[in-house]
Formats: structure tokens, sequence, C-alpha cells
């Protein structure tokens, strides 16, 4: 070892302790300012980072796109619709029919803007109509064009529903006759589809993008395997085969409802009866079950269910007992369903549907379960049960029902700018991409031979239990 590193060790060793330990501090005060000069420039460094992703993020996000950008963001485009310009018989002169068949000497408008179509469960082919002729059309679901080669569906508007009633059931004997009854709903079914098929833009793609309204259950019942095609808006399912209507390309209407909507509150407040059914006791097929309910409910406690048929009083008295009741039945009619349904919905009046068959609007968006009670015939029919079942649900399920009720029933409301109409339109555009799928496969497909419809384009039967809630 060198005499100089000998003489280093030897000083070292011979430092006192206390010198030692003020060595030790000043080594570590130096190792400290070393890291409190090193933390404010990471510290530094990491806000510069930050402040350059927040810039990155608004100069990317926030700041307004280009042309090119918007231009590529709208490409989803609404549907395109084309009003057919039908002749005025199947509009207007059907409304004409009407009237005169109701009072043969009256005077008639001299335009058709002064026509009012008479107000009915099924009214939703005028509103559809008027909503197409609006000027200003920008909130809706679908486009109309006037230029049929850029349409992707085409909206027939002929009032089926209406055409099927012109008559009166039973002519009077004050010489109602001649006039009245020369109107002939079979033979307008019959022109309007010769009419249609002879379109160049029907006869294109066989009919697929055309749409027709057939509110009533029996509105085209004789030409419908010649326009089973196209989109059908029905209200029921209940006089159609499973060959000519599905829920996969057709849309289930709802009917307008007749009496005046509850403008009060959410609660029980008033509604002293605990069930309300107003209607006619005496229908055929499964509506035979009318009966066998009044049989059973007319006795019952809280309950009330009248015999009545369709009439100013009729509307006044169901008002009166919806708006006055939690819960309001809705058994099947001669078809399915009816416009009662919709009557306790705007009425806040709890839907107990009675009705195996019913097919729903609107099922994609509205969860029927959060507004109605469900019971299957069998059950509906045992004595006690409905009542019972009805008796055990809280105040509490009751509002949780009302205000569910509350939240959807502008999807009823036809006069609503955002209501019926607005959401039908939504659910025809809904079709379109079916539309075109079937339109391309039609023009490579082989035709077969078929026992039954072909299921590949419509939905099958398919079987289903209805559950107790």
């Amino acid at each position: 070892m060198s005499e100089r590193s000998k003489s280093r060790k030897s000083n070292s060793s011979s430092l006192s302790p206390l010198k030692s330990q003020t060595l030790t501090l000043n080594l570590a005060s130096s190792r400290m300012a070393r890291r409190l000069f090193l933390r404010p420039s990471i510290a530094t460094f990491a806000a510069a980072i930050s402040l350059l992703t927040i810039f990155v993020f608004c100069h990317s996000f926030l700041s307004p796109l280009p042309s090119s950008s918007l231009s590529h963001s709208s490409s989803v485009r609404r549907p395109k619709v084309y009003l057919y310009d039908l002749p005025r018989l199947f509009t207007y002169g059907v409304i004409e029919s009407y009237l005169l068949a109701r009072d043969p000497l009256r005077s008639l408008p001299i335009s058709d803007s002064d026509l009012h179509y008479p107000g009915h469960q099924h009214s939703a082919e005028w509103w559809l109509l008027t909503d197409l002729l609006r000027p200003d059309r920008s909130a809706s679901p679908v486009e109309r064009v006037s230029d049929p080669e850029e349409a992707d569906l085409f909206y027939v508007p002929f009032f089926s529903s209406l055409s099927l009633i012109v008559n009166p059931v039973r002519p009077g004997s004050d010489g109602v006759g001649a006039r009245a009854l020369s109107y002939n709903d079979e033979d307008m079914q019959e022109k309007l589809v010769s009419w249609v098929e002879g379109q160049e833009f029907w006869k294109r793609n066989n009919g697929r993008d055309h749409v027709f309204i057939c509110q009533d259950p029996n509105a085209l019942y004789k030409v419908i395997d010649r326009i089973k095609n196209g989109v059908l808006l029905v209200s029921d399912f209940g006089r159609l085969r499973g060959d000519q209507a599905s829920l996969v390309k057709d849309v289930i209407l709802p009917y307008s409802h007749r009496i005046n909507p509850f403008k009060g509150e959410v609660g029980i407040d008033g509604r002293n009866s605990l069930l309300f059914f107003m209607g006619n006791r005496y229908r055929k097929d499964g509506g035979k079950i009318r009966d066998t309910l009044f049989q059973i409910l007319e006795n019952e406690k809280d309950v009330i269910v009248r015999h009545g048929a369709q009439s100013r009083e009729s509307r006044r008295m169901a008002t009166q007992g919806m708006h006055s009741s939690k819960f309001c039945l809705h058994p099947a009619g001669d078809t399915p369903s009816a416009c009662r349904l919709f009557d306790a919905i705007v009425s806040l009046c709890i839907p107990v549907i009675v009705s195996d068959y019913i097919e729903l609007p609107f099922e994609d968006v509205i969860d029927y379960k959060n507004i109605a009670i469900f019971v299957d015939t069998a059950t509906a029919v045992q004595p006690g049960r409905l009542t019972s079942m009805l008796r055990e649900v809280s105040t509490e399920k009751i509002l949780h029902f009302q205000r569910g009720l509350r939240e959807v029933k502008h999807f009823f409301e036809y006069d609503d700018p955002n209501g019926t109409v607005k959401e039908i339109w939504r659910q025809v555009s809904s079709k379109l991409p079916l539309i075109k799928l079937m339109i391309n496969r039609d023009k490579r497909l082989v035709k077969r031979d078929l026992e039954g419809p072909d299921r590949s384009c419509i939905c099958s039967g398919q079987n289903a239990t209805i559950a107790v809630h």
C-alpha cells in the first residue's frame, strides 16, 4: 500500500464521532438537494405532456369538423318516401261517400281542405296522409320526395278502413237507399289494386317497397293476397294468415283512443273502483270470454262492468269510469285488440289484458310489462282469481305502473308532434333493410315449390305461454 493511501486511512479512522456524524449529514443534504432540483423538472415535464394531450384532444374532437368530415358523418340518411297521387275517389272521395251515406241531402264542402275525416278508432290513415302533406317535415323519420326514382318506399294512401264502413249497416227507410248504397267497398278495393299494379314502380320490385294501411281487421280483405308482399300497417293480425302478415315486415298500429286523456297526477286518490270495463258483452270466437267475465265480475265489490255500444253517452261514461279506476279490463273481442286498450293507457288506468293472441304496437321501445298486467284466459275465468290478483297489487306497484303509463302515453297520441305518427314512420323505416334484402334476393333466387309459406321470408308460427304478472 502506498504511503498516501496509508495516510488517508489513518486520518479517516482518527475522526471523532461528532465529525463523522457531521460528514454523514452533509452528504445526505447534498443528495436531497439534488433530488429537490430534479423534482420540479419532472413535474414541469409532466405538466407539459398533460397540456399537450389536452390540446390535441380539443383540436381533434372539439374544434369544428371540416366539410368533408361532416358529409361523411351524415351519410346515414332518412328513408325517402314517395306519396302516390291516387285518384281522388280513393281518399277525399271516400270521406264524401261516407258523409252522403249518412245524409244524402247534405251539401258537401267545395274544397278538400274543408273536408273532415270522421273521428273513429281507425283514423291513422288520415293522420299519415296529412303528415306527408305537411310542408315542413324536417323532424320526421322519413323524407318525402317528389321524384319516385329517388324513393326507397312508396306510400299508398287509400282510406281503406273508412271505405269499409261507408254504407250504413242497416239502410234506413227514409230514402237513404239508392244514393248511399251506390258505394261498394269491394269494388273500390279491386279498382285500387288494379291501379297500383299498373304502376311502373310496383312492377319493378313486385310491391315489396310499397306501404299499405289497412288498420281495420277487415280492410282490404278482398285483395290482401295481391298486396301481401308490401308493408302492411295493421292494428291486429286476428284476420290475417301467417303467409299474409308478419311482425318481420309489417307494423302494428295503435287504434285512436276515443275518450279524453287523463290530465291529473299519478296517484290513487279519486280512483275508488278496482276494475272497470265498458263495451259490447257479446262477441264472436275468441271474444266469447267477455260474457264469461261479465258473469264472474258483475257482482264483485268495487268492480264496474257495463254493456254498452259506441255512442256519445257511452264515451262519457267510459271516460268517467277509466279516470276513476285503478285497473281497466281489456278482454279480446272479435279480434285480439281494440281501442279500449289505448283509452286505458291515456287514462293512466292500468290495463289488465286478457287476450292470448294480442300483438302490441312499438314493442321495440315499450316494455308493456311495465305498464300492463297480462292474464291468460284460463286463469282469468276462474271465479274470484282475477280480482284477488288485483287486490294484492300494492299501492307502490300501482304508482309504478301509472308512472310508466304517463311516460309512454305520447306514443298513443296521434296529434302529438312526437307521438304516434312519428313512431309509425320510424317503425316503417326500420323495415327498409329487410325490404332491400328481399328485393335483392328476388332478383337471383330460383323459385321453389313449397307446400306452405316461404318461412325464410316471414315469421314462422311460434307457441308461447302467457305469464301471469
